[in-house]
């Protein structure tokens, strides 16, 4: 009778150690407009709450050649994952800003019910991709070799590898399987106001860029959904980007030139709290498109891995 028995409870006990939640993640890259400038306070109850199901790593965001870049730890979602939030690894420190991540993750929910959720996030206020840009916030280039050699892409690396590293991010004792499942990135403007060569630039270093950050997650068709820069007019001469025109022109061109790619326009309809940055329904608004546009792409891929088979 004990032999039947653990006969039995055997094949529950072999699942039970093999069970696996598969968890989409997404990452999210950028400058102030993706770290986040909305005000907390100002939020709608529907997104002012934790989010169930879905867990966000974000790294450290900091100058090029700190040390500190790119610390992070896995948390469930909140509020607080704006500009002035910081890690040392052990503890996420919540700022009173939000980015694009509520309102991301709501819709994404919307749009994939009962599926976990994650996002890892690095972004750098004021960076640009060219070193050249800087301007002291920080640089992407990935051949950086400014200082002690450490700057905005290391970071990215750090952050992905940190959040990649761990086997069970929500600390519920199963096992998560994090599946690459886009890119979403809001940059330009540091690279729209330094001089024209730099903004002439900008779509040969977005392109080099992304498809070393679509290398990182071993996938070199995943999806990337890219944010256009818009111009809040709060100059005195109307324009805050100098050769804004010029970057928007690279932005246009990738999404239509590069496979799975996607860009983001609404946001030359958003309001701003200061020259640089959007209100908090322009962040809402970016957060819930962006969903829509990453949604698009991941089943377009899928249905064309359907008829292929």
């Amino acid at each position: 009778m004990k032999s039947i028995l653990i006969f039995l409870v055997m094949p529950f006990m072999l699942l039970a150690q093999i069970k696996k939640d598969s968890i989409k993640v997404f990452y999210l890259g950028g400058q102030s407009n993706m770290e986040g400038f909305g005000y907390v306070k100002n939020l709608p109850d529907s997104l002012n709450k934790k989010v169930k199901n879905v867990f966000i790593y974000q790294g450290n965001p900091v100058v090029d050649n700190d040390a500190s870049g790119g610390l992070g730890k896995w948390d469930l979602l909140q509020p607080g994952h704006g500009t002035g939030f910081s890690s040392d690894g052990k503890t996420n420190t919540l700022s009173d800003r939000f980015g694009v991540e509520l309102s991301l993750a709501k819709k994404l929910q919307e749009l994939y019910p009962r599926q976990k959720l994650a996002f890892i996030k690095y972004a750098r206020n004021g960076s640009s991709i060219d070193s050249i840009g800087t301007a002291g916030f920080g640089a992407w280039e990935p051949d950086f070799k400014g200082g002690k050699g450490m700057n905005q892409y290391d970071y990215f690396l750090k952050t992905v590898k940190g959040a990649m590293a761990v086997k069970d991010i929500n600390g519920d004792g199963v096992e998560d399987v994090l599946i690459p499942s886009g890119i979403i990135w809001m940059q330009g403007e540091s690279d729209a106001d330094k001089t024209e060569t730099i903004a002439n630039q900008y779509y040969s270093n977005l392109k080099r860029l992304m498809d070393l950050m679509r290398a990182t997650f071993r996938n070199n068709d995943l999806p990337i959904v890219i944010g256009k820069i818009s111009d809040s007019g709060d100059d005195e001469d109307g324009r805050v980007w100098n050769f804004g025109e010029l970057v928007q022109y690279s932005q246009e061109k990738f999404a239509a030139t590069q496979p799975n790619a996607a860009i983001v326009r609404t946001t030359n309809t958003y309001k701003y709290t200061d020259r640089y940055h959007y209100d908090n329904n322009g962040f809402i608004d970016l957060g819930k498109q962006f969903a829509n546009k990453i949604f698009l792409l991941n089943s377009k891929m899928a249905n064309k891995s359907k008829k292929a088979n």
